[in-house]
């Protein structure tokens, strides 16, 4: 086993590595990023066949590199993320090691420095940029077990209907990527149950312009905490098919049944709570919300925009479409044979061995990113300095940051007492 030193080490080579590391570059901080898979892994193995980004492409990317196959108002596939992301580190001559796993990361007693324990032999480091992001470990609430029969998988698994054995599918999480899935597998001729839980619902467009540019001029990107009870609230907002605002009363009609949040399971039933009216309804308000600050600013700013009233007519609920919601599925009698939960994911920083580092639950403790435990930090997370910070441009501006406290922390280190002592006025 080899064992180097370097100032920092960047710890993962999706967005948030890559955008690390082009800051420290340009601070001129020697560093070394490390992958365990490719550049932008999850973005290739760990997402379905047909996902295409949220935001369109002048948007969801770095300042310093448009996309060379994509316009600018289309939405670009995972592949194209993902060899955008690599070709962004090439340009950059960014000092990406894939293949390495971190095993371990633990302060070395008695040092200012950091023992990193790879596959690839120990690197110590004066500083640790954990940049692993959100999407670490997939959450599958222990809601329906003994049921064997039935193929469970997180939405980070599925692949394409064919993947999926015969039979009706239920997809639980109404988010992003539950919405796409349960649209996906209804036009491919699967029975659909969609579980809908608590969700915020932009519009693709308003007024000819996308939400993305609309949470832009309205300073809503750059908001420092979220609303209250909405930290973890999913978005059902969707690019595919060209980008089109996700609207269940769609995907009722189109067969998708709807039902409430997933509650219990027994005797082969899953029963869900009677939310689903309610959670629409919300979801409802935060689309027409946006609808309103975005008029407001057309009539106080004078900007000739079209009106689009065709957008607030909602027409009737969902559950008026299909005839309610549904309550209770007896898996083995509708033909469930999959189950795809499409709920999110959990952190797993169990790697990171290092005091004051996390919090009791094992989540990051930190402030803009520096965490309480000196010399390290965590970029790519929902909300770490505003509501833009876990996508592509809003990480990028959280690494600058980053970046600027680590070489202000080495300019400290690199103090010389000797050298400085200077006479007055010599």
């Amino acid at each position: 086993m080899t064992r180097e030193q370097t100032d920092v080490v960047v710890i993962g080579a999706g967005q948030a590595g890559i955008a690390a590391s082009e800051h420290l570059g340009a601070e001129g901080v020697p560093h070394i990023v490390l992958e365990r898979g490719r550049i932008a892994e999850r973005w290739r193995s760990e997402r379905w066949d047909s996902l295409v980004a949220n935001g369109p492409a002048w948007h969801d990317r770095f300042p310093g590199l448009e996309f060379s196959d994509v316009a600018p108002d289309e939405f670009a596939s995972k592949e194209q993320v993902a060899d955008y992301f690599a070709a962004y580190a090439q340009k950059l001559g960014a000092p990406v090691r894939c293949g390495v796993e971190v095993t371990s990361v633990r302060r070395i007693e008695g040092s200012q420095r950091f023992e990193v324990q790879t596959t690839d032999g120990v690197i110590e480091a004066r500083f640790v940029i954990a940049a692993t992001g959100p999407f670490q470990k997939p959450s599958i609430p222990p809601i329906v077990t003994g049921a064997s029969e039935v193929l469970q998988i997180h939405s980070s698994a599925y692949r394409n209907p064919g993947q999926l054995p015969d039979g009706g599918v239920l997809v639980v999480g109404a988010g992003s990527s539950g919405v796409q899935i349960a649209d996906e597998l209804r036009r491919a001729g699967r029975d659909v149950v969609l579980s809908v839980g608590p969700h915020e619902r932009p519009p693709r467009s308003y007024r000819g312009r996308d939400f993305c540019w609309w949470l832009g001029v309205l300073g809503l990107w750059d908001a420092e905490t979220p609303p209250e009870g909405a930290a973890h609230v999913t978005i059902a907002v969707s690019g595919a098919k060209g980008g089109h605002t996700v609207d269940f009363r769609d995907l009722a009609a189109n067969g998708v049944r709807l039902a409430g949040m997933a509650a219990s399971f027994e005797d082969g039933v899953l029963r869900f709570a009677d939310d689903l009216d309610r959670n629409v309804a919300e979801g409802d308000a935060s689309y027409l919300a946006l609808l309103d600050a975005a008029d407001a600013y057309v009539e106080r700013t004078g900007l000739d925009l079209p009106s689009d009233p065709a957008a607030r007519d909602l027409g009737p609920a969902p559950t008026t479409i299909q005839g309610g919601p549904v309550t209770a599925l007896d898996l083995a009698a509708e033909g469930v044979s999959t189950i795809v939960w499409a709920t999110g994911f959990t952190a797993d920083y169990s790697w990171l061995q290092v005091e004051d580092a996390l919090d009791a639950t094992g989540r990051p403790q930190h402030r803009r990113g520096v965490s309480t435990a000196p010399d390290v930090y965590f970029l790519g997370l929902p909300w770490l300095s505003r509501r833009g910070s876990s996508f592509i441009w809003g990480v990028w501006h959280d690494a600058k940051h980053v970046a600027g406290h680590v070489q202000t922390r080495r300019s400290y280190l690199a103090y010389d007492a000797a050298a400085a002592r200077v006479p007055v006025g010599g």
